[in-house]
């Protein structure tokens, strides 16, 4: 256990040098894990931006001031790290080559340019997502961004705060021009990320106009789904135009902008935000030559290990085993992020840590309520060519419901016809989502089946579940329903 603060000094005789690339929440998470395991070991943090140790899920509500501190979202700096773990952070160091024979790497600090070299042990390449950005017409207009770093967010806070679009006319008064805050905001994609910057920019109370080329919002859900969260962004004045691809930007005649569509609509705006997802950012992994898999990520063993034995991988950059189907797959997702950094540095300190095939569990807040998903969808099995599988929609209460405020919950359960193995569920409701995702999430991973729900033993209290609650099906459901899936 590392101390506090940390008082020794690296063993230069017998220590192992490691260099981490990337300083976000996953590469932060290795630096540390990897020092509390062996507090021998020479550890070398590099980020390419100025900030450590932060998830980008976090920049939409930096955006609107609901997470106002810059020390409640970027909690380490680099003297931090030296202080408490003895680890070296550099911040602004942008790797620019990579030798796999002679096991160095070049190192550009992005403040003076200077370069250095470093030797390494082991190598962990930790590069992110990088947003996908469609060459249209007319993306680099001023007032449209995206949001993957602190630089980003920070952007878009001036172009709010500052009145930075300047409409054309005479003031009345004054009789010069003069500069208006934004109000329009429109976000391309309806992935998590335009649904929390979509939500965020409501509460900055601006006019919103989501727009997604997908007939709904959230593509990973189910339809039926889909459609209780477009609710919820419509209940609360977001202007939802589905099934609709951008195709160009342009400045209008008042110097606002407008969003066109391959249907040729208009949408004005005073800023927008580009959403259109992530690809894995590969540069660092070609640089040392690592084999790509086939969905454009970094292909890792089950310890992490990229197809050099001595570069391992982590993050949004890699692809990954999925849990029912056995694919390859991508899962930009913190948690799973963060849980890799952590079994990197377990392999590289010596311990038989596996990293399990990813089962996708997500949750997001949705205004007043959350959706959540652990497994695959119904839609994806079926594009997977899968169909043996059944499917149970509840509709039960989050509490008891003589208990004041129970709110209705939807749960779809997806599982196995042959043999009731539990597949994946989805949930939306406006309390008590959390809990039960994460119960069916660890149900999944041990593999039982919908039958082995009727041996559930849960907690109760009125105010925060039934006698007969979500993840009992048997209570849920009638015994004629109950007989046929017993089939």
């Amino acid at each position: 256990m590392v101390p506090k603060m940390y008082d020794g000094h690296v063993n230069a005789i017998h220590s192992m040098k490691v260099i981490i690339v990337g300083g976000m929440a996953e590469g932060a998470t290795c630096a540390e894990r990897l020092r509390r395991l062996d507090e021998n070991a020479d550890i070398l943090l590099l980020e390419r931006g100025t900030f450590v140790s932060y998830g980008n899920c976090d920049l939409p509500y930096h955006v609107s001031g609901l997470v106002e501190k810059d020390s409640s979202l970027f909690p380490a700096a680099e003297l931090s790290f030296k202080a408490v773990y003895g680890i070296d952070c550099r911040a602004n160091s942008e790797v620019i080559g990579i030798s796999v024979k002679n096991k160095t790497i070049q190192i550009q600090n992005l403040k003076t340019d200077a370069i250095s070299v470093e030797n390494y042990d082991k190598l962990v390449l930790s590069p992110g997502a990088e947003p996908i950005l469609p060459p249209f017409p007319g993306m680099d207009l001023p007032g449209i961004f995206s949001v993957r770093t602190v630089p980003d967010s920070r952007t878009i806070r001036e172009w709010l705060n500052q009145g930075l679009i300047e409409k054309i006319g005479l003031n009345s008064s004054t009789e010069f021009q003069k500069s208006v805050k934004p109000e329009r905001a429109v976000v391309v994609g309806g992935g998590l990320k335009g649904l929390q910057m979509a939500e965020n920019f409501i509460h900055l109370g601006l006019d919103v106009t989501l727009i997604e080329k997908h007939g709904q919002l959230i593509p990973p859900l189910d339809p039926e789904l889909a459609k209780l969260v477009e609710k919820y962004m419509v209940k609360h004045g977001v202007k939802l135009e589905l099934n609709e691809e951008v195709t160009a930007f342009e400045k209008s005649e008042d110097g606002s902008l407008e969003v066109i569509t391959g249907l040729g609509k208009k949408h004005p705006a005073d800023l927008v935000i580009l959403a259109f997802g992530a690809k894995p950012e590969t540069r660092l992994a070609k640089m040392a030559g690592i084999e790509i898999g086939m969905h454009g990520g970094i292909r890792v063993d089950k310890h992490l290990r990229s197809s050099n034995p001595d570069i391992f991988a982590i993050g949004d950059g890699i692809e990954v085993r999925d849990f029912v189907t056995g694919h390859w797959t991508l899962i930009p997702l913190v948690g799973p992020a963060n849980r890799q950094g952590r079994i990197a540095a377990d392999v590289i300190a010596g311990r038989n840590s596996v990293y399990p095939d990813s089962r996708r569990t997500t949750i997001c807040k949705v205004f007043e309520a959350a959706f959540a998903q652990t497994g695959p969808s119904e839609k994806f099995l079926v594009k997977m060519g899968i169909h043996d599988f059944e499917k149970i929609c509840i509709y039960p209460d989050a509490h008891a419901g003589y208990f004041p405020g129970a709110g209705i919950m939807a749960i779809k359960v997806i599982f196995r016809k042959s043999d009731g193995r539990l597949l994946g569920a989805q949930i939306v409701g406006e309390e008590g989502v959390a809990g039960r995702i994460d119960s069916f999430a660890s149900k999944i991973q041990m593999g039982c089946t919908l039958y082995d729900l009727e041996e559930a033993e849960l907690s109760f209290s009125q105010s925060y579940g039934t006698t007969m609650d979500t993840v009992d099906f048997k209570g849920m459901l009638s015994a004629g329903e109950w007989k046929f899936l017993r089939k």
